[in-house]
């Protein structure tokens, strides 16, 4: 019969009776399936999990370019070397009310998710042109006076690693998410590549209002190996957060334009280890749109338990704090900023409920922190002259600090680089930085 006319036959016997999806069997024995759209916002997540049940070990499986899936119910496949070759657009549906019902619960900060992947060896191309739509301003403008900025329950993150081991990510864009854009939740040898997230309000007014706070753009946590380079982030938040027991982290050429910059933490919020170590994050640039609130921020939870009184939905209406453990051996080397609010942070003190209370009790222990090769300016106050700020503990004072090679002035056009202030740091501890206490 010969083997063209074999594979032939094989791929006709197995196509499948829904107009849906379309099986085959490739020359290398592995099946295929090919996944059509129904249209009409009709839910696609039914054929979806058919997809990655019947082609998702050991599988390939494809979302053509011209397909846009409608996503009106979670799910959470679990995948073994799969290759997923993600050309067209998934958009989450606009239902406020079932996702506020039905989202997977995340024990971190009481948030939720829609979308969650688990598994191992998954490999994901979007080829430029797939992604994911997260029909986030509808969730922006609902929240937009509730009040400004505050997350409501049930929000759910459209793009979430749970319980997951070599993954792969490349050419691919989350537009609009709900929540939290890309959040490794759990996750070991992971790699991605010219990722793009964008979260914007059209609908916000143009003074400054922050309408889509918690859309950050990467972020980690209880994850190790990972590496993300050739990053583009446009939104109301940060545009990579590092929070608890993430290790061995590799950060390369992302660029935010707007929201808070790149956060370490927040970390020490709940009663356990949240360490972080061994982080680098090599050539970024940080670019002012309508705000840039911040450029680098390491934020850790004060050492006792304090009730919430503000944002309480986010500390499930219970007190928070009093988490222990090391942030170390972080690199942020080759930045360049572009009218950021605020230069270089460390602070101890999240979770004091804006008072001076529990200033400075913090059981985080904070060391070998470099600031390497920063250029570029601030867009301070009037009149104000801090270009960066440490903040630390009294009961674990931080050390080894270093700046090199750095100069941020104080206005764009300004020679001013302005002064540190420094506070609950060790004698010598800060190395190349002048000002109060450094």
């Amino acid at each position: 019969m010969g083997l063209v006319k074999s594979l032939t036959a094989l791929a006709m016997s197995c196509a499948v009776a829904s107009a849906s999806l379309e099986q085959v069997i490739l020359p290398n024995a592995r099946l295929q399936c090919t996944v059509y759209a129904n249209g009409n916002q009709t839910d696609d997540v039914p054929t979806l999990l058919q997809a990655f049940s019947t082609c998702g070990n050991g599988g390939d499986i494809i979302f053509p370019e011209s397909e846009d899936y409608y996503i009106a119910t979670r799910l959470n496949p679990t995948l073994n070397d799969v290759r997923i070759h993600w050309h067209g657009q998934w958009t989450f549906s606009p239902d406020l009310t079932y996702w506020r019902q039905n989202s997977y619960p995340i024990f971190f900060q009481n948030h939720a998710a829609g979308f969650i992947l688990t598994g191992d060896g998954i490999w994901i191309n979007g080829y430029s042109t797939g992604g994911i739509f997260g029909n986030g301003n509808t969730w922006y403008v609902a929240e937009a006076a509730s009040p400004v900025g505050d997350t409501q329950p049930g929000r759910p993150m459209p793009f979430v690693f749970w319980n997951v081991s070599d993954v792969t990510v490349s050419n691919f864009y989350v537009r609009d998410p709900q929540l939290w854009a890309i959040n490794i939740m759990n996750g070991t040898n992971m790699a991605f590549s010219n990722m793009t997230v964008n979260a914007t309000a059209p609908s916000a007014p143009k003074n400054g209002t922050n309408w889509i706070q918690n859309t950050d753009g990467f972020d980690t946590m209880d994850a190790n190996n990972i590496l993300l380079e050739n990053f583009v982030y446009q939104g109301g938040d940060d545009c990579v957060a590092i929070k608890p027991r993430s290790y061995n982290i590799k950060i390369r050429n992302i660029t935010c334009h707007g929201g808070n910059g790149i956060a370490i933490g927040s970390l020490g919020q709940y009663l356990e280890d949240s360490s972080v170590e061994n982080v680098i994050i090599d050539g970024a640039r940080l670019i002012r749109n309508e705000w840039l609130h911040g450029s680098v921020l390491i934020k850790t939870w004060v050492g006792v338990l304090v009730n919430q009184s503000s944002r309480s939905y986010e500390s499930a209406y219970v007190s928070r704090g009093a988490g222990w453990g090391r942030v170390r051996n972080i690199l942020f080397s080759n930045f360049h900023v572009a009218g950021a609010e605020a230069g270089p942070e460390i602070n101890q003190d999240s979770g004091n409920n804006g008072t001076k209370a529990f200033q400075g009790r913090s059981l985080m222990e904070i060391s070998n922190i470099a600031y390497a090769n920063w250029t570029g300016y601030l867009h301070l106050d009037d009149g104000a002259n801090e270009t960066t700020k440490i903040s630390c503990s009294k009961v674990h004072p931080c050390y080894n600090i270093d700046f090199g090679n750095f100069s941020l002035t104080v206005a764009e056009n300004s020679t001013n680089t302005g002064i540190g202030e420094c506070r609950f740091v060790e004698a010598g501890g800060i190395h190349e930085l002048n000002g109060t206490s450094c």
